[in-house]
Formats: C-alpha cells, structure tokens, sequence
C-alpha cells in the first residue's frame, strides 16, 4: 500500500518543526554503520516513533533515530537504522522515510548497508560502491496508484546509481588510499540468509554482493528525480563460500572493524556532493 502525499506532508512538516537548517543530502545507514551519525554537527536527533506515520527499526544495529545537521560542510539528513520487508513492512512503507527527505529538500542521496560478498575478488571488510541493482526481492515499492506528484507511473532505472557520485567516490578513494571495489548488489527479501546453490545462480546472474534492504529505497528515490550513491560493506563472505556459518554478530564485528575507513570515505564523499 502506497503512502498518501497527505502522510509523507506530515512527516516532513513534523521534522521542518524540529529544525533549523534545510537538508540537501540524505544519508541511510546500515547494521553496525550509524556511528557516522555522531560526526554531524549542530544536530537534531528525533526518534522515529516521535514521527507521524514512520515504522520502528526493530533490527540490532539499527538505532531508530533521523539525525539532522551539518556533516562536510553540508546540510544533512540520516537515518540511523532503516526498515527491511523482512520486518513485516511493506516495500512502500520501506521506501517511506525516502519520500519524507525529498519533501524536506533532499536532492541527493547516499544509501550505505551491509552485504555478503559473491564476487570471489572480495574479502571481508570490503567496501563495495554499487554500480547496479539486482532486486531478487519480488516486490516494489511503486506497486500501486502512482502519484505523479512523486514521481513519473515508469521511471527509468538505466542509471539507477548516479555514474557522476560513482566517479567522485573512485577519486576519494584513491586520495585516502582506500580500496573501493566495484559491483552489483542483489537485493532479496529475507530474512534468513541465502543458501550455497542460491548464491551460485546470484554470481550467474552478474551479482558481486547480496543483503536484504536498499534496493526499494533507491527505486523509490529515483522515482523522485534524487541523485543516488550506495556503498556496501563486505561484512562477511556469502554462503557457502568460507566453510563457517553466518551470523548477524560477524556482521556487525566486520563493520566495526571498518567504520574509521568507512567514516573517512562517507564524509569526504559528501563534502564533494
């Protein structure tokens, strides 16, 4: 079920009365990735159960909090936690908090999360920008009457990834000495967590990571016309790939481990958006 204009007016008006500035760029983050949220300054954290019509955030890492402020020179809005189908939400109440930012003023949008490795290039502790999506999910976010308001009833996916971000984040990279690798995400619904074979046919396919969130978030931006980068944290390989079983725990070590790499390249990233 689409959420009402009326709904994503709400939100935005709520968040507007708790702020100062005019955000340009969104920020979601991933298990284990909201700590870039304590790096924004002259901040405004409002828990989303405050806001009218937002869901909870009801996964471990994921805090459950909008942060609004300046990060980079930039004025900013995060989410520290996002919201997963797997949840029991639907793809467009997912997709929601996306709708909100772009009524605040968002043009930009930077999604982050944690991933499985496929490609057998990659080792844990990777980070992956995303070239492409593949939703394995079975669902959409714009399913439903479309608002043309929001958004064209067929947007175009051609470049769902912004290739202008993409080549902004390889230059940063390469000034902070980070290896960024390159590849397509494979986003399915979950939430258990893929099996060898299915992991087999994903590499077939042309995938080189896979978890269970972004893609309806980016469909949804794109949707509305944002300007999108996303970069995968390799939390751990996929099945079947290491002989040990996954965990959520791995995951949330790996990003840890990370998350001083990670922050350097996210903020120099926005400061260049």
């Amino acid at each position: 079920m689409q959420q009402s204009t009326e709904q994503i007016k709400e939100a935005a008006q709520y968040i507007r009365e708790q702020i100062q500035s005019n955000p340009e760029i969104g920020l979601i983050m991933g298990s284990g990735l909201g700590v870039l949220g304590d790096y924004i300054q002259q901040s405004v954290t409002i828990p989303y159960e405050d806001i009218p019509h937002f869901p909870l955030s009801t996964v471990e890492g994921h805090a459950g909090e909008l942060i609004i402020g300046e990060l980079s020179g930039k004025q900013v809005v995060l989410m520290r936690g996002r919201f997963h189908m797997y949840e029991g939400y639907e793809p467009a109440l997912t997709a929601f908090p996306v709708r909100v930012m772009k009524q605040l003023g968002v043009q930009s949008l930077v999604v982050t999360n944690a991933a499985g490795g496929i490609n057998l290039a990659f080792a844990s502790g990777n980070l992956m920008l995303i070239s492409d999506h593949l939703n394995m999910t079975g669902k959409n976010p714009l399913i439903g009457a479309n608002d043309n308001d929001l958004g064209p009833r067929f947007p175009d996916m051609s470049e769902a990834y912004s290739e202008r971000l993409r080549a902004i984040a390889h230059e940063v990279a390469k000034e902070q000495s980070i290896t960024l690798q390159e590849g397509v995400y494979a986003g399915l619904l979950g939430p258990s967590y893929e099996t060898p074979a299915e992991i087999r046919m994903l590499r077939i396919l042309g995938a080189d990571a896979v978890g269970m969130s972004t893609v309806a978030e980016v469909i949804a931006a794109r949707h509305s016309q944002m300007e999108v980068v996303g970069i995968s944290c390799i939390s751990n390989m996929a099945a079947g790939i290491l002989k040990q079983p996954l965990s959520h725990a791995e995951v949330m070590d790996t990003t840890e481990k990370v998350k001083l790499q990670f922050l350097s390249l996210i903020t120099a990233l926005v400061g260049r958006i």
